[in-house]
């Protein structure tokens, strides 16, 4: 085994091709869905090798809670049992620990505090009362996911907007909260907690979720240039950045000009339904690396924490 359990926590640069070629080559549904699996996998491979290093490295040093078999040398052949090496992974999982626990706190104060703001707003009459329209000047629309969830758009967005852009707005909003792209936005961040090499996708799986809702949206209201003009005019109107972790109309991404990319592709014609690209393209090979590296990844953890399992089981003490 030696440095392979070592691997996981560099595999994740494999996935970074694909991270950048899906939306050219793939439906925003199945782009979105194949990133935050590779990202959750890769994520937790990398944190049990982290947790499986800090273990065999930190099993020898004096006064540690693990039970003294561990420190043994057959334990120690199995794994990369430097002290500095251990005692820096398991710093590292005590990073990740708590910038994990941060987003999903924040996350879930967000949703908290957006929820008792709207608790005493009247209700829009559209789709059984999920919209609700805040009196603010500031023009921003986003979806507060929950039971039920909410459609959130401001006064200020809806008089920015005619009436047909207002309904491909409310139809992208919808399908946020229908296909629960709040998840996916979740996965992918705390997937990048975990890794910082897991961000391209975390990007591209935000920049997907909106394109996916864009095809919602325009498949909704049955023409696409008004779901093309709505996101150029929101973009244009809007200046409030969404709350964490929720999907909002026209907002921008860290991948260099979202907004115009997806007028450009709502002006072109509709994607194809495919879920993995075509083997003979760039995005195909990128899509085959990708897997490769996440198969590697899980390999590598599973074949440290099973032999490093048999290894304890032997040398502890019946």
């Amino acid at each position: 085994m030696g440095f392979f359990v070592f691997l996981p926590l560099i595999l994740p640069l494999t996935a970074v091709p694909i991270a950048r070629l899906t939306e050219q080559h793939l439906h925003p549904r199945g782009a979105a869905r194949l990133l935050t699996v590779i990202s959750a996998v890769m994520a937790v491979c990398s944190v049990l090798c982290l947790g499986l290093i800090g273990v065999v490295g930190t099993a020898q040093i004096p006064g540690n809670p693990l039970p003294d078999s561990w420190s043994d040398p057959e334990v120690r052949h199995a794994l990369p049992y430097h002290e500095t090496v251990g005692t820096a992974a398991m710093w590292l999982l005590v990073l990740v620990g708590s910038a994990c626990t941060r987003t999903v706190v924040r996350h879930l104060r967000v949703r908290s505090r957006a929820r008792r703001a709207l608790a005493g707003l009247p209700v829009g009459p559209e789709a059984a009362g999920d919209l609700a329209v805040l009196p603010d000047r500031s023009p921003y629309a986003y979806a507060l996911p929950g039971s039920p969830g909410r459609v959130v758009v401001s006064t200020g967005m809806l008089a920015g907007l005619p009436e047909d852009e207002r309904e491909a707005l409310l139809a992208h909003e919808r399908a946020h909260l229908r296909h629960r792209h709040h998840r996916y936005l979740l996965t992918t961040q705390l997937a990048a907690c975990v890794n910082p090499f897991l961000r391209p996708l975390q990007y591209a799986v935000a920049y997907s979720a909106e394109r996916w809702a864009d095809e919602e949206s325009a498949q909704a209201v049955g023409d696409r240039r008004v779901t093309a003009r709505a996101v150029a005019r929101a973009a244009l109107v809007s200046h409030a950045a969404p709350a964490p972790g929720f999907a909002a109309f026209a907002a921008p991404t860290a991948a260099p000009g979202p907004v115009p990319r997806r007028v450009a592709a709502l002006l072109g014609p509709v994607p194809t339904s495919r879920n993995w690209p075509p083997a003979k393209t760039p995005a195909g090979l990128a899509a085959m690396v990708a897997a490769a590296g996440t198969a590697a990844s899980a390999l590598c953890a599973l074949n440290a924490a099973v032999a490093l399992l048999v290894v304890l089981k032997a040398v502890t003490p019946l």
